[in-house]
């Protein structure tokens, strides 16, 4: 265990890191699948340096779809068995259009302990620590989440603020939450970044997640609620027969399953993400003279450890 300690903490930090670095250099370019293809080819190239017997089961999409980081590629130069989940750039429009919260995210865990979902939609909830078991049912409606929530922080619904991606399929939704007489905080793209914002409403100023995502987002957000504590429940949406297919291949039979956060990420597992724009998580990567600064962050679920990591890179290792 303590191996996977030490592997799953500072050198998770380093591949995040690497694929910030390297698509930040084209923020605000403009074009995303450049930006994207960047930060994939620098967390392939950081983790093959990692002691790490590792498959990827959340990544850029099946192997005839991504030429790396695909699903059920072995990464790592050999040594502990992992599950990888992986997303090199979390909100490649962010980047590309040099908008606030654009991430480079990954989770390591015990292998056979992350979901491996097939690339749907989600419908994700999901609130912070600190509340009882069943505040919040992704089968209820969003009212009377959101008047559950208020009830159990002491608050009323007004004081709510829900956090929900800018999408016409979530019309009703945010008409429903505000109803209720919650505020809305819409955010155009990144929603582990939404999710992972419900852990710390003070800083944040996010109650609750509600709404349809993409499932490897969800996956990868589970796993950052799982170390710093909270809820969280989700369920696949399936828009034709070929995601039907996709999602019986990974090995999904029930496929109107409702998922707690331990089925989406369970066992002991290590979050960790890095800034590639400025955000209110994490402030983006900055290019200096000499230097190159990150601020990264990263946790464990078996500990609950939370470490923020400033870092500064001599350009002279920058490719």
């Amino acid at each position: 265990m303590a191996v996977l300690n030490r592997i799953l903490s500072i050198e998770a930090v380093r591949v995040t890191e690497a694929a910030a670095i390297r698509c930040a250099r084209l923020a605000g370019c403009g074009n995303e699948h450049m930006a994207d293809q960047a930060a994939v080819e620098a967390m392939r190239e950081a983790f093959n340096r990692l002691p790490i017997d590792g498959t990827v089961v959340i990544g850029e999409g099946e192997r005839d779809e991504a030429p790396m980081l695909f699903i059920g590629e072995k990464v790592g130069g050999g040594g502990v068995k992992v599950d990888i989940a992986l997303d090199p750039l979390e909100g490649t429009t962010l980047c590309a259009k040099a908008m606030p919260n654009a991430l480079a995210v990954m989770a390591m865990a015990e292998a056979g302990t992350l979901l491996n979902a097939p690339d749907t939609y989600m419908d994700k909830i999901a609130i912070g620590g600190g509340y009882p078991e069943g505040v919040i049912d992704l089968d209820a409606d969003p009212a009377d989440n959101i008047m559950r929530l208020a009830k159990a922080k002491g608050v009323k619904p007004n004081e709510i603020t829900a956090c929900i991606l800018d999408r016409p399929r979530h019309e009703k939704l945010i008409a429903r939450v505000r109803h209720a007489g919650a505020s809305i905080q819409l955010i155009p793209d990144g929603d582990i970044a939404g999710v992972i914002a419900t852990s710390d409403p003070a800083e944040t100023g996010i109650d609750i997640y509600i709404g349809q995502g993409g499932a490897p987002e969800g996956v990868l957000a589970a796993a950052a609620l799982r170390c710093v504590g909270g809820q969280m429940q989700a369920r696949l949406v399936f828009r034709n027969d070929d995601e039907i297919a996709r999602a019986r291949k990974l090995g999904i039979k029930d496929l109107k399953r409702k998922y707690s956060m331990m089925d989406l990420a369970s066992g002991d597992v290590v979050f960790a993400a890095t800034g590639v724009t400025d955000g209110t998580m994490l402030d983006g990567v900055k290019f200096m003279e000499q230097f190159i600064y990150t601020e990264s962050i990263v946790m464990r679920s078996a500990t609950r450890t939370i470490r923020w990591i400033k870092t500064r890179h001599w350009r002279g290792d920058d490719d």
